[in-house]
């Protein structure tokens, strides 16, 4: 179904006409929406609850859990450092206390807790009910936790990962030199980078489709801005990473020689695999950090914040620069000249962006009358540590100079000040800002200025003497260090400021366990003109009172008696006639109204969902392979049910109204739907890890002149070609299934899609039999061992296709899908499309590669 006709503006909004001022009208609809959005009640069921304040909630403090854990492991990590050749803990304990602090601060941390934070705060800035897939932020959840729990609790059985947070081959793909620990951070993380991008696509789409109507994308908050660009980034950084994961677990699992030099390997594929992805993940988490600088200082400047179209821009520029910079963490590898020249210049050049985003802050606190704030305070201290390691950036960039300084003690010092100056202290700040709008409560003034003193403190006592240390010649995770070096007063430094800021930390979390026997803040303490502040204390969990009309960045402060028009109900959806969970939908350009979304109910299926799925990873970590085939079964029959159960509803009538005379549809399909976009947005997630796959194959096309190998033999033409054949007439059967069936011919579609799912399960055994029937041997040599990586790849995501196709007719024929609700057709569609693309690369690459086909 398409959206209704644009209507002008002035006509569109025309203001209500219902006497929402009557106290009766208003308590009943206010009860309407409170018994729609009460929570299950029962310990269990309140668990089962996808509400974007629960899911947020609980996201947050299991990302502070564990930050607090990781801090733990460095302090003890700091103690084994304080003095020359101490014992407190052996080398291999070392070296697991280094690799599990940094791979959970960075994955366990930074990313999940803006992810977490986002939540929260999106729905309340974007003036929405919810987000568009809550279900799918709660299977984001459970995925996290059990990853993390897995991970993290590895360390108590003396199996923790200690090839460090990077885990560079071959180290730690020879079996021989690495344990169980390798498996378990590998698979591990892998499940947790699916929450990772399961929280991208929710917020993007949320962003994108779900603001108030009249917010148009220049009036977006700056925050909503930053969350979108950094879930982007997710979409193009995580993925090469987990192509990565997939390489190193089948030379670890199968004996593929991916990194294996004596086999044509070769170990810097992972290095370029893994920074592609490492080096924008600090942007990833330095963004949001930036985002809650943006509401936070016109607050407390009580202005408009300067600059709003180039901080933009700059944020953009910032996100654009970041995929430019990996290769400066190999600058000691041997790259040619020119490479060394590029990547140092795009090095620097990214400190442009992001010093135009500073000056915008400070220029903003120049013009207003400063407020000066705790969160402020926090603000502003994070921003002169992070500016130091901004500075200690560009030199690392400098190649003559990272030579030097190269995995020393210099190169922490850098990777903490960006870190704690660009995550933690900014998260600290918005902890302190958005406190009373998730509790009604709150923090003290008097101990969060003394935490942030003594973190400040601490912080540059504990990373200013690891610069000197560095140069110095320490080198970088070394588990003691002989005395003749002359650094033990440096360490000892370092250690008494790590406690330091550790004491700081505590003193936040004392702030925190007082917080409820204070009393209730006032509604929007900080006179902030943002929307999220319309939430009261003591709202129930549907939010806001209605969705307003969006016309200024700050409406509070701009658009006259707005608070009181929105807790009258007087703009939209005030009312829940229909005692369903529901937001609207708009456009994505100028946020026009066009549909009202049901929203998922509480359910166990997403826990169930990611428990199966987990299970697919942790039984495989302990090659308990026909277990975890069982697990990968569960895993597809929760989703499906998810699927059948809880997606593209046919709704009891076409349209509703949604005040101010306007009507919109309940159902859409295509493009201007919020499933069809998440799709989309799935799709270029996985196109880009599947383009870390052909990476490697023209990366090793690129370092061997003997690649394929003169003696090889390829899969053939035939195979690969029949393959490609087939996927292109299976995904033209479903193109031509689309288009007949919302022609009302729904026989002939219902055929098409059956011949559909023949020839792509089709593709997928051909695909498959090129590398079988030429013998190709994947232990033997790297060049049959990425051939069949391709062709597994892509016939398993044929597969796929093929389960979709089959579960799209079995709707069809259920009567769940109809010419005029056809959602489920539209979006495996686009699936096929990405199928289409994903053939044509594979297929030609293995079988018409020059060399390829011999």
């Amino acid at each position: 179904m398409s959206a209704p006709a644009d209507t002008p503006n002035d006509t569109l909004y025309a203001e209500d006409r219902t006497d929402q001022s009557d106290p009766a009208v208003r308590a009943a609809q206010e009860e309407r929406l409170r018994a729609v959005w009460k929570p299950p009640s029962g310990l269990f069921l309140r668990w089962t609850d996808v509400n974007n304040n629960r899911v947020g909630v609980w996201y947050t403090l299991t990302a502070f859990a564990f930050m607090l854990f990781a801090g733990v492991l460095a302090l003890v990590m700091r103690t084994q450092l304080a003095v020359p050749e101490n014992d407190l803990v052996s080398a291999n304990t070392f070296n697991q206390l280094f690799t599990l602090h940094g791979s959970m601060m960075m994955f366990l941390f930074a990313v999940p807790m803006f992810e977490a934070v986002s939540i929260i705060l999106l729905p309340q800035l974007l003036g929405a009910r919810d987000l568009p897939f809550p279900r799918l932020s709660a299977f984001g959840y459970w995925s996290f936790l059990l990853g993390g729990v897995f991970v993290g609790g590895s360390i108590f059985f003396n199996a923790a990962p200690d090839g460090g947070w990077f885990m560079y081959p071959p180290l730690t793909t020879r079996t021989d030199l690495s344990g169980l620990g390798a498996d378990i951070w590998m698979l591990g993380l892998s499940f947790i980078e699916v929450s990772s991008v399961a929280a991208a696509v929710e917020l993007i789409v949320g962003v994108l489709k779900c603001r108030p109507p009249g917010m148009r994308l220049n009036l977006m908050p700056l925050y909503a801005w930053y969350i979108l660009v950094v879930a982007v980034m997710i979409l193009f950084a995580f993925p090469p990473l987990i192509a990565g994961d997939v390489l190193f677990e089948m030379e670890r699992l199968l004996g593929w020689p991916f990194f294996d030099a004596s086999k044509g390997g070769d170990p810097l594929l992972w290095q370029h695999l893994f920074w592609i992805f490492g080096h924008p993940e600090v942007y990833i988490v330095f963004l949001p950090s930036i985002a809650l600088f943006a509401m936070m200082i016109p607050t407390f400047a009580q202005r408009h914040l300067l600059g709003y179209p180039w901080i933009v821009l700059a944020a953009v520029g910032t996100a654009f620069l970041s995929f430019g910079l990996w290769v400066h963490h190999m600058f000691a590898t041997g790259l040619p000249k020119i490479s060394l020249a590029f990547f140092s210049a795009a090095s620097e050049a990214v400190a442009i962006p992001t010093g135009v985003q500073i000056f915008a802050f400070i220029a903003t606190l120049w013009a207003g009358k400063v407020k000066w704030s705790t969160p402020l305070l926090y603000a502003v201290g994070s921003l002169a540590i992070f500016t130091i390691g901004g500075l200690t950036g560009v030199m690392v960039a400098v190649a003559p100079f990272d030579w030097q300084a190269h995995d020393t003690y210099f190169v922490v010092a850098h990777l903490h000040y960006v870190l704690i100056g660009g995550t933690l202290l900014p998260l600290f700040g918005g902890l302190y800002y958005y406190w009373p709008l998730v509790t009604g409560k709150r923090l003290s003034d008097r101990i969060g200025r003394t935490a942030f003193w003594v973190m400040f403190v601490g912080a540059n006592l504990a990373f200013m003497p690891m610069h000197l240390s560095g140069l110095e010649g320490m080198p970088r995770r070394v588990f003691t260090y002989p005395a003749a070096l002359g650094i033990g007063g440096l360490n000892m430094a370092s250690t008494l400021g790590a406690f330091l800021f550790a004491s700081g930390v505590l003193m936040v979390c004392i702030d925190l366990a007082l917080s409820p026997t204070r009393a209730k803040a006032p509604r929007n303490p900080w006179a902030a003109g943002t929307l999220e502040w319309l939430a009261r204390p003591d709202d129930e969990n549907w939010g806001i009172r209605s969705v307003p009309l969006i016309e200024t960045r700050y409406p509070i402060w701009d658009q006259p008696d707005f608070v009181r028009k929105v807790d009258e109900g007087r703009f939209f959806l005030p009312d829940a006639p229909e005692m369903r969970r529901e937001t609207i939908i708009t456009s994505v350009i100028d946020a026009r109204p066009i549909q009202v979304a049901r929203l998922g109910t509480p359910s166990v299926v997403p826990m169930l969902t990611a428990i199966s799925l987990g299970s697919v990873f942790i039984l495989t970590t302990y090659h308990l392979y026909w277990a975890a085939l069982v697990g990968g079964v569960v895993t597809l029959a929760c989703v499906l049910y998810w699927l059948w159960t809880g997606t593209a509803e046919i709704p009891e009538k076409p349209a509703k109204s949604i005040g101010h005379g306007i009507t919109v549809l309940l159902y859409l399909s295509g493009p201007s739907a919020s499933g069809w976009w998440a799709m989309f947005i799935t799709m270029m997630a996985d196109a880009t890890a599947f383009s870390g796959l052909v990476f490697g194959y023209y990366f090793f096309w690129t370092v061997h002149a003997d690649f394929p190998p003169p003696d090889a033999m390829g899969p053939g033409v035939f195979w690969p070609m029949t393959a490609l054949a087939l996927t292109a007439a299976g995904w033209g059967a479903t193109v031509a299934a689309r288009d007949i069936h919302a022609s009302g011919r729904v026989g002939p579609a219902r055929v098409l899609l059956a011949v559909a799912l023949v020839a792509t399960l089709g593709s997928a055994v051909a695909g498959l039999a090129g590398p079988w029937t030429t013998g190709l041997d994947p232990k033997s040599h790297v060049y049959p061992a990425i051939v069949w990586t391709l062709a597994i790849w892509t016939a398993v995501h044929a597969g796929i296709g093929g389960i979709a196709q089959a579960y799209t007719l079995a709707r069809s024929l259920a009567g769940k899908m109809t010419p005029a609700y056809d959602a489920d057709l539209r979006n495996i569609t686009v699936y096929l499309h990405f199928l289409l693309f994903t053939g044509i690369v594979a297929y030609a690459t293995i079988g018409l590669f020059p060399g390829a086909a011999s």
